[in-house]
Order: structure tokens, then C-alpha cells, then sequence
């Protein structure tokens, strides 16, 4: 029979050393918990970004017919749509794509700079505030777009949308003590 692992070495149950007064947090109510460990790690940085090169060349070679829809987390039971953003590298200067989930809201298009909860802003969010002026595509559809960060007001209106959207924001919001930015890409004329 195995015994519990002591406080401080990985329980499956952080409410276990919670209550012997550790100080692990406790799950909230909503049932999100602390950021799982190594998602942030230099192999998991690795494999999402191949990955995500992947499912651009999928996405640009079937116009999103394959890549489109997002499959993973909350998406699994809800299939989330996705797009590509092309922004340019703030130093470098290069093109690059980034695929995300988005909500339409009127002609505006929303992303969430979330980053999977993690510590640090998205490098396409830093490139899009130094650029704001980009495109998006979205299937066989390509979008002239320029990048804002949403007004506060903004912001509150469109987190319930985007939770229903996609219900791991919620989560990722309680991982991270920064405030996750939610981006408004509006029309542009050519």
C-alpha cells in the first residue's frame, strides 16, 4: 500500500497540506487551481511552438478547413474558432503567425493575449503594440486589421463573451498575477 506524500512534495490533493497549514492553496470554488507545473518549462515552450507552426502550415494550406477549430481544454467539449495573426517582430523585423482563438464582436475581431496563463505577455502581443497595423486570416479570408488593447469598460463587457467562448480563460486568469490583455482588432481600408 503506498502512503500519502508528504507536505511539500507534489500531493495529488494541495487541500490535503492546506488543512496541516503548509499554506498550498487551496482549489477556488470555481474548480480552477494553481498553474500546473511545467507549463512553463523550456520542453513544453519547445512542443507548443512546433505545434504551432504546424497548424499555420495546416491552416494556410486548407484556408482553416483543417486548424480552424480548437480541440483542446475547454475547447474539447466546444470547438473554438481559430485565426492567424501576422504581426512583425518588434526588433527583428520578421513576419511572423501566430494562431489564436477569437470572438467576433460586430466587425471587430477579439484575441486574448493569455498565453496560457503563464507569467510573461505573448511576444505577438509585445509585437502587436509596437505595430499595431497587421492582418488577420480567418478560413480562406484575409482581414486588414490594426490592434488595440480594450478600454476597461471594454474589458468587462467582453470577459463573460470570451469565458462562454472559451471556459479555460477563467482559469488562466487565476494562474497568473498579471492582467491577461484582451485585444480588439478593428477594420482597416487597404
Amino acid at each position: 500500500m503506498r502512503r500519502a506524500p508528504a507536505c511539500g512534495r507534489r500531493p495529488r490533493s494541495s487541500t490535503r497540506c492546506a488543512a496541516r497549514g503548509t499554506g498550498r492553496p487551496v482549489p477556488e470554488a470555481s474548480g480552477a487551481t494553481r498553474r500546473p507545473p511545467g507549463l512553463d518549462s523550456p520542453t513544453v515552450k519547445k512542443l507548443l511552438k512546433r505545434v504551432s507552426r504546424s497548424q499555420v502550415w495546416l491552416y494556410r494550406r486548407t484556408n482553416g478547413r483543417v486548424g480552424g477549430t480548437w480541440r483542446v481544454g475547454a475547447g474539447f467539449r466546444k470547438p473554438v474558432p481559430v485565426l492567424l495573426l501576422d504581426h512583425l517582430g518588434r526588433r527583428s523585423g520578421r513576419l511572423f503567425t501566430t494562431p489564436l482563438l477569437y470572438l467576433e464582436d460586430g466587425s471587430d475581431v477579439v484575441v486574448v493575449a493569455s498565453q496560457g496563463g503563464m507569467a510573461a505577455h505573448p511576444q505577438w502581443y509585445r509585437n502587436l503594440v509596437a505595430s499595431p497595423d497587421t492582418q488577420v486570416q480567418i478560413g480562406p479570408e484575409l482581414r486588414l486589421v490594426t490592434a488595440r488593447v480594450a478600454e476597461p469598460a471594454e474589458r468587462e463587457r467582453l470577459w463573460p463573451l470570451l469565458d462562454e467562448l472559451y471556459a479555460d480563460f477563467a482559469d488562466y486568469r487565476s494562474w497568473t498575477d498579471r492582467e491577461i490583455p484582451v485585444v480588439v482588432l478593428e477594420p482597416r481600408a487597404r
